[in-house]
């Protein structure tokens, strides 16, 4: 299970004027933590950025994304044997579904909640 749970911090920029930031996890149902980047990252079970294992995860399964005009993550199948779930929906192979918070993801039988 992988949730997208927010942390936010404050800091200074320019003549000190406060800006936040805020920073994107996902966050698996044993309660590790993977600082989502602002870039796109594959998820498969080998060679990519967040690997899982298990055999109903495809060596490359899905994307996940980041749109800096928007701020927001985008999870995209990949055409995967077993599909990707948001909130227990199959998502659509190559279409991108934008990410909201306490969204749970699923690749294959492997649940990940997005908080």
């Amino acid at each position: 299970m992988i949730k997208i749970l927010p942390q936010d911090a404050e800091r200074c920029v320019g003549d000190c004027m406060k800006m936040s930031v805020t920073s994107w996890f996902l966050v698996s149902s044993s309660g590790t933590r993977h600082r989502l980047p602002r870039e796109m990252i594959f998820v498969g079970r080998e060679d990519c950025e967040l690997m899982l294992q298990s055999r109903s995860v495809d060596k490359q399964h899905a994307v996940i994304n980041y749109d800096p005009s928007t701020d927001e993550h985008l999870v995209k199948d990949l055409g995967s044997l077993n599909g990707t779930f948001v909130n227990d929906l199959r998502i659509p192979d190559q279409t991108y579904i934008t990410l909201k918070l306490s969204d749970v993801i699923r690749f294959g039988y492997d649940i990940l909640p997005n908080n």
